[in-house]
């Protein structure tokens, strides 16, 4: 699956082709500093020895379960190499993004930004086991999500979908069994 690209100069909002910045109707949001989940979980930082870009992608997939099962916009943060920040949005949902800052910038940076930058940052949750990142955005009014917390989050949330799947297709084959009759 491809995704979708977008290199901006400046500024960290997601942006729509006009360049205005576009809303998006959920209440919360979770921002997530990639590399030190990565590191935090023994599953991902063993993927990462071996291949950066599948752990990369195997975080926000998962991670895309809290997106589905929460309604929560969730925005995953990556130390990024180039001179210009780049917005992956890899569902093709404006509430899941992939943000690669530029060399110029740090996750922390960037994260720290746009706490500081929302209307209520209260709303906002920071994933990160990082303590000198906690004590920052937890200044600006955030909220902390240590790494093992997200990762069981992740995992009521699959488990959820999961559920909701099934029955989806329990009902369905009721449904299909009494049309063939």
């Amino acid at each position: 699956m491809r995704n979708s690209r977008e290199s901006r100069d400046s500024g960290i909002a997601p942006q729509s082709s006009s360049g205005s910045v576009q809303s998006v109707a959920f209440e919360k949001h979770l921002l997530v500093d990639a590399a030190n989940m990565l590191h935090a979980w023994p599953e991902l930082r063993a993927l990462l020895k071996r291949d950066r870009d599948a752990a990369r992608s195997q975080l926000v997939q998962r991670l895309g379960a809290v997106h589905d099962a929460e309604s929560v916009r969730v925005t995953v943060v990556i130390d990024g190499r180039g001179r210009e920040i780049v917005i992956e949005h890899p569902s093709k949902q404006d509430t899941l993004t992939v943000i690669y800052t530029p060399s110029s910038l740090t996750a922390d940076d960037v994260i720290e930004q746009m706490v500081g930058r929302s209307p209520d940052p209260a709303t906002c949750e920071v994933a990160t086991g990082d303590q000198a990142e906690r004590s920052t955005i937890e200044a600006l009014g955030s909220v902390w999500v240590p790494p093992a917390d997200l990762l069981a989050r992740i995992e009521r949330a699959e488990q959820r979908l999961s559920s909701k799947v099934a029955g989806l297709n329990r009902s369905n084959a009721r449904e299909w069994g009494t049309r063939s009759s």
